[in-house]
């Protein structure tokens, strides 16, 4: 009785997991194959400008899209969502024009970017509070793997095929996790979804904006361990894009050494990961999100310090190992204290300040890295890092703020009002 219980319980949720899966694997492939299509087209300046157009729709995208999300059904929003991608996908190998490609990418990057923060809602209702740190643990493995896996599989269509053979197969694999999610339950089928038929203005807009700064004002305690999460997220942005010119040119690494460097991570990403899974449920949410933000700021100092191969390495298996405790941590953490009927909004709004400052944070390092040093700015972002994870660990583990940690802990509707 207990296994059938158990399989009933996890029967949803696995096949939630396994379109997860199937979306981070297929998004590498997408990515990597439509690099090498621009690259072949029109050179490297035209591939940086596909991580611009990635960064400014989701600028573009999360200034309204949370108000659409949270008045639409989920789980028709996800499926319509993936079609609409599947569907520009499989356009792009028949385009000869670079803008005309720009402009199919901006359209899918939109969709992907509303995809995200509708899912992780579908996500928090559809799991129940003493299965969401497993999940996440579970999703933060899938994410590794795909991490590694993706790549993999890109490189082996590359080979039976071309960059437009595996953006063709891409497509069908979106296409088949829209008809899939179809057979997931429609857990809003009974709900009263807010004026749901509302059209979206730049009144609704405004005042949904300020529903966000009312909650944050509110809830002060949840929005500073998000924006501090955030301002993780943003420095690894940062440093992360001066990384293959630091480990060249500072510390010297041949292209072959600088390519199994990029492995240890992905090994740390998948060890750390399965450990992860292992210990979820034996550690407090508090300390997934204080001591893995921690771990990954003290595997960046390694790293930034370094002179050779090894500390490196050493630097960059700590910050991959950690982060799947803070990634598990923070997902549980968001979806205990942030009301479902909101998430949309508050998740799109706090969204579009990140990626705000992504944008600005990589700009302003790379013309550091320009004007001073390489070296110089990877520490100083480092250094700034390691002191944005102490306060975050500060925060995380006070006493009197356990009660957002439990894993019974809700914050009700009612709440933001």
């Amino acid at each position: 009785m207990r296994i059938k219980k158990f399989i009933r319980s996890w029967k949803y949720p696995s096949i939630l997991l396994s379109i997860i899966g199937f979306s981070s694997i297929g998004e590498w492939v997408y990515f990597i194959a439509l690099n090498l299509i621009v690259l072949d087209m029109m050179g490297v300046i035209a591939v940086s400008g596909l991580y611009i157009l990635r960064a400014s729709s989701t600028l573009f995208t999360n200034f309204w899209s949370g108000s659409l999300i949270d008045r639409l059904n989920k789980k028709h929003l996800m499926v319509w969502l993936a079609i609409f991608q599947a569907v520009f996908i499989a356009l792009l190998p028949s385009l000869s024009s670079l803008w005309a490609i720009y402009g199919i990418v901006f359209l899918i990057s939109i969709a992907s970017s509303m995809y995200e923060p509708t899912s992780m809602t579908y996500i928090t209702k559809l799991v129940p509070h003493h299965q969401r740190k497993r999940f996440n643990s579970l999703r933060s493995l899938i994410d590794s793997g795909a991490f590694v896996i993706g790549p993999a599989i890109a490189g082996m269509m590359f080979m039976i095929g071309t960059p437009n053979f595996a953006i063709y197969i891409n497509a069908i694999a979106v296409f088949v996790s829209s008809l899939i999610t179809l057979f997931m339950p429609n857990i809003e089928k009974d709900d009263f979804i807010e004026t749901k038929d509302e059209k979206i203005s730049l009144k609704v807009l405004k005042v949904d904006w300020q529903l966000v700064v009312d909650f944050s004002r509110k809830h002060v305690y949840i929005m500073v361990i998000y924006l501090l999460f955030s301002a993780v997220m943003v420095l690894a942005t940062a440093i992360d894009s001066l990384e293959a010119a630091f480990s060249t040119e500072v510390l010297s690494l041949s292209e072959r050494n600088y390519g199994f460097l990029v492995s240890i991570a992905g090994v740390g990403i998948i060890v750390g990961s399965l450990v992860n899974i292992i210990i979820v449920k034996k550690i407090a949410t508090s300390w997934l999100i204080g001591l893995g933000s921690l771990m990954i700021s003290i595997g960046y100092m390694i790293y930034a310090f370094s002179g050779n191969f090894l500390s490196a390495a050493i630097g960059f298996f700590i910050l991959s190992f950690s982060m799947a405790f803070m990634n598990t941590g923070f997902y549980t953490f968001y979806q205990n204290n942030v009301p479902v009927s909101v998430m949309g909004r508050v998740g799109s709004v706090y969204g579009f300040i990140e990626a705000f400052f992504i944008i600005i944070g990589t700009i302003i390092f790379g013309i550091m890295a320009e004007l001073i040093s390489i070296r110089f700015v990877v520490v100083l972002g480092s250094i700034i890092m390691i002191t944005v994870t102490i306060i975050l660990f500060i925060f995380n583990t006070q006493p009197s703020k356990a009660e957002y940690y439990s894993e019974n802990h809700q914050l009700q509707t009612s709440d933001t009002d």
